[in-house]
């Protein structure tokens, strides 16, 4: 894919497209290289005040931009049906499972989920599944699930999902993202071609999402620590932000592959494809995961008979 950039994304002009978490980082980043090349985009969001603003900068950089803003909470179950309810009718061409939290305090969701668990997984499960038919109307949709570096060291904990027992912020996040990657390969398995669904990780991108569990934990030297990092060391959010546009948008762009920075050790860099960690390789392990989202959310997946 040489150097590829967010300038050689092809025409989107008639596709349509969601971006979960799209009011600032990654998320707002890659809607609004979305928007710049003609998609319509829904900026997902759990914050209206916050996506009101991201909306508007989004408008004064692409004045001719087809953008609108939808309330979704991950953390709520109730608000992803809702969501998804509001999306009825119209052909979804890109799905971005892009928005997320990281190394919180132990705090549920609004269904008793673990937080981490509940919002980067277990919403997302649900949304691409309550979403299906309209990514099955469009002629050639694609599903996009960010996962993270860290997802390497992850493993699923079947016995203590929701860390009851003990919890780690830093594992459960982990968790979480390995959740991700697995989800993103078992849905490509599941699909049979009706869908492409991809993964990708920006590396070491600075974002507000490394600021947020050092603020809610009062660790205000931790919340000095990732602001100096993410000066210091971190690629910018545009360009962290590339591998999931490739995978979203570039026409070579392969099911069930992982994307992310071709740098060393993956921190940074131009897009490129990537291995996934050997715990995501384990369809045992996505089978059992997917049986288990489907059950704590209630959302089934129906697809097309393979021809």
């Amino acid at each position: 894919m040489g150097g590829w950039r967010a300038g050689d994304i092809p025409d989107l002009t008639g596709r349509r497209a969601i971006v979960t978490g799209a009011n600032s980082g990654l998320g707002y980043r890659t809607a609004l290289e979305l928007a710049r090349h003609g998609a319509a985009v829904v900026l997902a969001c759990r914050s209206a005040e916050r996506g009101e603003a991201a909306l508007a900068r989004l408008k004064a950089e692409v004045p001719d931009a087809t953008a609108v803003l939808g309330s979704l909470d991950l953390a709520d179950l109730s608000s992803v049906r809702a969501f998804a309810d509001g999306q009825a009718g119209r052909p979804l061409d890109i799905l971005v499972n892009n928005a997320g939290v990281m190394a919180v305090p132990r705090r549920t969701t609004a269904d008793g989920f673990e937080m981490q668990f509940g919002t980067n997984h277990l919403g997302h499960y649900a949304l691409t599944g309550l979403l299906l038919p309209a990514l099955l109307a469009a002629p050639s949709p694609r599903v996009v699930t960010v996962s993270s570096m860290l997802a390497r060291p992850g493993r699923i904990d079947f016995d203590d999902l929701h860390g009851e027992r003990r919890y780690h912020r830093w594992r459960a996040y982990s968790q979480s993202k390995l959740a991700n990657l697995l989800f993103a390969g078992e849905l490509h398995r599941r699909a049979s071609g009706a869908l492409a669904s991809m993964a990708a990780h920006p590396g070491y991108a600075a974002t507000n999402l490394q600021l947020a569990g050092p603020r809610m934990s009062g660790d205000r030297l931790g919340e000095r620590f990732a602001a100096l990092g993410n000066r210091i060391f971190a690629q910018p959010d545009s360009i962290g932000a590339l591998p999931t546009l490739y995978a979203a948008t570039a026409p070579e762009a392969r099911s069930g592959a992982y994307y992310g920075p071709r740098g060393p050790f993956q921190q940074r860099g131009l897009p490129t494809e990537v291995r996934t960690p050997p715990a995501a390789n384990d369809p045992e392990t996505a089978r059992r995961l997917w049986e288990i989202s489907e059950t704590l959310t209630g959302v089934t997946y129906t697809f097309p008979p393979t021809p």
